[in-house]
Formats: C-alpha cells, sequence, structure tokens
C-alpha cells in the first residue's frame, strides 16, 4: 500500500502520437491535510475513493490506499468536497514495460502537463522518453490537493 512514483513536466505534446484518446478525470478533496488527504475521483464512467498519508522526504512514496466506488456514490461524495475542483484529461503512454500517467488539466490548471511514473522502488531505472521535461517529484505545488487550492492560473 505505499506508492512510489515520480513527476515530470512535459515539453511537448508528443506523447499523444503514442496515446492519441485520453480519459476524463474529475476529483475532489474531502481532505487535503498532508498526513492525510481524501480524494473522490470520477475516471470514466467510474468512481473511487482515495486516501494517501504523508510523502517522503524526497517525495516519491507515501501510503496510498483506493477502492473503486460506485459511480453515484462518487458524484454524491464530490458534492461534499471541498471548493476546488480538478479537471483533467489522463493519457496512458507506455513506454518499454512502463506506463506513464500524463495529466493534461483543465479549468483554472490549464496549461499544466505532468506526467507521473509508478515504481517499485525508489531506485529503479526507468526510460525517458524524449517529450519529458524537468522532474518535480516531492514539489507539493504540483500535487493534485494543492492545486486544488492554488490552482497553477493563479502562480
Amino acid at each position: 500500500m505505499i506508492e512510489i512514483e515520480r513527476k515530470f513536466l512535459i515539453k511537448s505534446d508528443a506523447y499523444k502520437k503514442e496515446c492519441p484518446a485520453g480519459i476524463r478525470i474529475q476529483q475532489g478533496f474531502l481532505s487535503t491535510d498532508p498526513l492525510r488527504t481524501v480524494r473522490i475521483r470520477l475516471k470514466g464512467d467510474k468512481g473511487f475513493i482515495t486516501v494517501k498519508g504523508k510523502s517522503n522526504i524526497s517525495g516519491t512514496s507515501r501510503f496510498e490506499w483506493e477502492r473503486e466506488i460506485p459511480k453515484n456514490e462518487a458524484e454524491q461524495l464530490l458534492k461534499l468536497c471541498l471548493p476546488g475542483m480538478i479537471d483533467k484529461i489522463r493519457y496512458e503512454v507506455k513506454t518499454g514495460n512502463f506506463v506513464f500517467e500524463v495529466d493534461e488539466f483543465l479549468g483554472e490548471n490549464k496549461g499544466l502537463v505532468i506526467a507521473e511514473i509508478e515504481l517499485s522502488s525508489e531506485e529503479e531505472d526507468f526510460p525517458r522518453p524524449d517529450w519529458l521535461g524537468e522532474e518535480v517529484t516531492g514539489q507539493t505545488k504540483y500535487y493534485n490537493s494543492q492545486l486544488s487550492k492554488l490552482p497553477f492560473g493563479k502562480w
């Protein structure tokens, strides 16, 4: 139940050649406390609830628990969320044996594009496609929970 991931900004939209269709994600937060973030998500026609713990010092790993819930329950829970919904299109781009989740943000975060890769260890090596830019792992302003409070468009 430990998530290990690294985050990167994107230099170009070349990733869309490898995955031209994305899926819409809408999410809100019941809690944005860094010690216990609680997220509600609609991903296409599925609902999810996720609890995340505090990140380690490098920002690469933290506790994560997620369960699929009925779509109608997720829709109702989204109504209880704190102000600042996240709206984005996710592209899942396979690179070798890895998958980069590339999020193209909409709404108040429009213009921000972030790629995340989940790893099996913090030291695991992975391919770096040409479209991958600056690493922002551990920079809390790029966490969705923080983007819901201070959107990219207001930086």
